[in-house]
């Protein structure tokens, strides 16, 4: 889902693509979870790292970067920190969903962290609070239950030195059917709506963590 503050760039996407079952925008995600002295997770600074073609139309949108060169100076950061937090739709949850068993985390709201450019992309962190909670089991998706984003955890991923984690990537075909067949059982109206096919497309992090000694 693309918050409001991002509409007029996703409006242009959408008018030079097709819809359905393929994002128009792409994302890396980095991951930086905190700890407690109990070693329980506290909180997580989330980095996403946008295409280059999504970060040109936001920084043009902006009238940020008018020689087009990528660097942006100390005031125009100032202006592009938090863009991609503003005015989020209601039930919005951040493309980034942490469960513990079968219980959903729930996550502050995201506080800005910082800025940058990288390479032509727009390199955009903030951190967003919970818990504590123990970290050993817990299952982390980042996805666009829309699937108008498609966000892939390429790391690096950051946790208590007794944690390890585990990826698994979506299968895409097997992915591409399943959204077929859902669409498939959906009314014209339904369709029209939208369909929520994101975690079919989604990245899985499990973490795994030793026991104290």
């Amino acid at each position: 889902m693309i918050p409001r503050a991002l509409a007029p760039a996703a409006a242009l996407i959408l008018a030079a693509t097709s819809a359905g079952g393929h994002p128009h925008v792409f994302v890396d995600v980095a991951l930086r979870f905190e700890s407690d002295a109990q070693g329980r997770l506290t909180g997580v600074e989330v980095t996403w790292s946008y295409d280059d073609f999504f970060s040109l139309l936001i920084l043009s949108d902006m009238g940020l970067d008018p020689d087009g060169d990528g660097q942006l100076t100390d005031a125009e950061l100032a202006r592009l920190k938090g863009f991609d937090l503003e005015e989020w739709p209601e039930g919005f949850e951040g493309d980034l969903y942490i469960h513990a068993g079968d219980e959903k985390i729930a996550l502050d709201h995201p506080v800005p962290t910082g800025v940058r450019m990288e390479a032509g992309r727009i390199v955009a962190t903030h951190r967003r609070g919970f818990g504590p909670i123990e970290a050993d089991g817990l299952r982390v998706e980042p996805y666009d239950p829309t699937y108008f984003v498609d966000y892939t955890l390429a790391g690096p991923v950051m946790l208590p030195d007794a944690c390890a984690y585990a990826i698994t990537e979506p299968d895409l075909d097997e992915s591409q059917q399943a959204f077929r067949n859902m669409v498939a059982e959906l009314s014209a109206e339904e369709q029209y709506d939208g369909v929520e096919v994101g975690n079919l497309f989604s990245d899985i992090m499990v973490i795994s963590c030793r026991a104290p000694s």
